[in-house]
């Protein structure tokens, strides 16, 4: 979803900082929100997620609510999904595009209620989607920015469902479901949580809204649960690994207003039988005749750590494009990358990477790199 921002203007903290100063946590800017990087370090906070459970306050993340008798036929004009795809209680992911360039401005999870919509987008981006869906609302549709009434908690990896069971917390539900539920804490009192069988990790987890003033009893709660289980307090840092991993693109690197969901290979959410969405008569143009370039993945045949911007090249020296995301997989134990090529490129070719003068061998694959479990 959105890389940290890296604005002078000051940043706001979120509803669990005091908690996260007191574990201990690294802060970095996100979105122009100050949340934790990382507590114990990005490897072990990784390695915790995919092999017992992570607790991450991704509270940064955007909340719009849309309502209205029309809400869903509205956002349903605008998203590149179709919503008539889904029904109450269950959740979708979608893009907002530009509707000149079908550019990516946002990637996005809808989820549908019985007449209104809750919206997540990116930190980052949250003013830019209202503001293209306030421009363009009928009368009789609302636009509301809830953000600053509710924190997200993400629970993820394959002890998840225990820790919600510890906490008197559903988690049966199907993948890309939720819930509303009343949650009542060690106080006796009872509060109003969304529980959502979502995330962005590629394991099996949940991502709780609780409202702001219950947040901290929420966390303190799960994070216990998880421990108790193996599991520690996971930072961005760690998300950011999990999420590239999975091939999962994040809005501000691989995804951004010049990428388009065709380049990015998510026609998957484009409702291409829709009549209308932003962007609708490039992207399926775009789908018809080609596009010159589009998203693989690419794996270290050799040591070394591919990072965002580093040009790609062939064997020949020719130039293929550039990466948009690398790191270092703990999984895997090698350098792995998202990047941009040239049709030209097919899978398990092999190609260069300049790091720092020096040529990196790596090969061209189609993430995930590791299996996903989420279901």
């Amino acid at each position: 979803m959105t890389a940290a921002a890296t604005s002078e203007a000051a940043v706001i903290e979120g509803p669990l900082a005091d908690r996260h100063r007191a574990l201990g946590a690294k802060f970095a800017d996100f979105g122009g929100w100050s949340m934790p990087l990382s507590y114990a370090g990005v490897v072990e906070e990784h390695t915790a997620t995919r092999t017992t459970v992570g607790v991450f306050d991704v509270s940064h993340l955007g909340k719009l609510r849309v309502s209205g008798p029309r809400a869903v036929e509205f956002v349903n004009s605008c998203l590149t999904n179709d919503l008539d795809r889904i029904g109450p209680g269950q959740a979708q992911y979608t893009m907002c595009c530009d509707d000149g360039t079908g550019g990516v401005v946002d990637d996005l999870i809808v989820y549908r209620e019985e007449k209104d919509l809750f919206l997540v987008p990116n930190a980052a981006n949250t003013d830019a989607v209202v503001r293209m869906l306030c421009d363009e609302k009928p009368d009789d549709v609302a636009v509301t920015n809830v953000h600053r009434y509710l924190a997200t908690i993400a629970v993820q990896g394959p002890k998840s469902a225990e820790v919600l069971a510890a906490v008197n917390l559903p988690s049966a539900m199907d993948y890309m479901a939720f819930a509303r539920v009343d949650w009542r804490g060690a106080n006796g009192r009872s509060a109003p949580v969304v529980v959502c069988r979502t995330g962005y990790t590629g394991e099996h987890g949940y991502e709780l809204m609780p409202t702001v003033d219950v947040a901290g009893e929420l966390w303190d709660a799960v994070l216990g649960a998880a421990q108790a289980l193996g599991g520690m307090p996971c930072g961005l840092g760690a998300r950011d690994t999990l999420r590239t991993e999975m091939g999962y693109p994040l809005h501000g690197q691989d995804l951004t207003v010049a990428t388009t969901p065709v380049q990015a290979r998510l026609g998957w959410a484009v409702g291409w039988d829709k009549p209308e969405f932003w962007g609708r008569d490039v992207i399926t143009r775009e789908r018809e005749v080609g596009t010159p370039r589009l998203l693989w993945g690419l794996r270290t045949e050799e040591r070394g750590i591919p990072r965002a911007h580093m040009a790609v090249r062939s064997l020949a020296d020719d130039d293929l494009g550039e990466i948009t995301s690398g790191t270092f997989s703990p999984t895997l134990k090698a350098g792995i990358a998202l990047a941009y090529l040239s049709r030209a490129v097919g899978e398990g070719d092999r190609v260069k990477v300049d790091v720092r003068g020096k040529p990196l061998m790596m090969q061209v694959v189609k993430p995930p790199f590791v299996a996903s479990r989420v279901r």
